[in-house]
């Protein structure tokens, strides 16, 4: 296998009626919502004519009304939805919003991603989160892979991390991040750069201390019931398996051009050219790779994702953002 949230009222004076403040709190490790703890305060929401009509005029009343009905909104909204709906919602809005963090991190990343490098600063992303495993609720997008470089499954990598410290340290110079925060953002923005979908990041991850536990990344030999099993530890479905696999479109494992974010991995895995005389198709693909197309689960949405590339680049996105959130422990807002 690489937010603030700010409501903002209208800007006229008023005095100040009493704070309100919600606050929901998460297991700091958990695949279900992409905020450990979230935190916001509200000014208060009592709304009355009186306060409408001392504004002394009606399109200042409206745009109060208006501000505090969203506001309203907003604090009853978790009692409404399903919490973890409730966080995925709001992390959104956060990155539409588009937070002076988020576009200073990725700024700075597109500076030194280009297409050639986007496979390995893609890979650093799924190394670091791919060590999360649920029932020992360890590992994850933890900055952590800066302390495993010299492990064997980890050979490479290096490299990409040089790419993103120099990102790093612009950003830095204006505003600390996280090691986490910055390699998740720059595994999005590797996919994007090579025509793959636009995937929006969550900030506030903090980083580890030590490295994450050994031998918790997937297996290049594994058969498809091996993977499916090392997938379902980490929280993961059989389909977000194939869709994340998918990443395998970009670099040199011979899945169509290696700069090009497609679905040709889905394609060539249906025409399976390892089966060939040709020396050179014998050389596609991992063990993992070839053993997905003998799994009837696994071959249903490998032929999905071939007919479909729309379809493959959305549930891409989505397991993306699950995998770079799994086992992370975040700052309060």
């Amino acid at each position: 296998m690489s937010s603030s949230t700010t409501l903002c009222l209208c800007s006229n004076s008023y005095s100040s009626p009493p704070t309100i403040k919600f606050i929901f709190k998460f297991p700091s490790k958990s695949q279900h919502s992409s905020l450990s703890m979230l935190g916001f305060g509200a000014k208060g929401l009592k709304i009355s004519s009186a306060f409408i009509t001392n504004q002394g005029s009606e399109k200042i009343g409206r745009c109060n009304l208006n501000k505090r009905r969203e506001l309203l909104f907003t604090a009853t909204l978790p009692f409404i939805l399903p919490l973890h709906e409730f966080v995925v919602e709001l992390d959104a809005k956060a990155i539409e919003s588009g937070t002076s963090e988020y576009v200073l991190m990725k700024e700075a990343v597109t500076k030194v991603i280009s297409k050639g490098k986007a496979a390995g600063v893609l890979r650093l992303a799924f190394h670091d989160a791919g060590t999360f495993e649920m029932d020992e609720n360890s590992g994850g997008m933890n900055g952590s892979i800066v302390y495993e470089l010299e492990r064997t499954e980890n050979a490479g990598l290096k490299k990409s991390l040089k790419v993103l410290e120099k990102a790093k340290n612009e950003v830095d110079a204006k505003q600390p991040v996280s090691w986490a925060d910055m390699i998740a953002v720059g595994g999005a923005v590797a996919v994007s750069v090579c025509g793959g979908p636009t995937i929006p990041v969550s900030l506030g991850r903090v980083d580890s201390t030590v490295g994450d536990p050994e031998g918790k990344l997937p297996q290049e030999s594994l058969d498809a019931s091996g993977l499916k099993k090392c997938f379902q530890k980490k929280g993961f479905s059989t389909q977000e398996l194939v869709a994340l696999s998918g990443a395998h479109t970009l670099g040199s494992k011979g899945f169509g051009n290696p700069v090009v974010f497609d679905n040709s991995y889905y394609k060539i895995l249906l025409e399976k050219p390892w089966q060939s005389t040709s020396g050179m198709s014998s050389m596609i693909g991992l063990p993992s790779d070839r053993a997905l197309v003998e799994d009837d689960e696994c071959l249903r949405w490998i032929t999905k994702y071939a007919d479909n590339q729309n379809v493959f680049f959305e549930d891409f996105k989505n397991a993306y953002i699950k995998l770079v959130n799994s086992g992370a422990s975040w700052k309060r807002l």
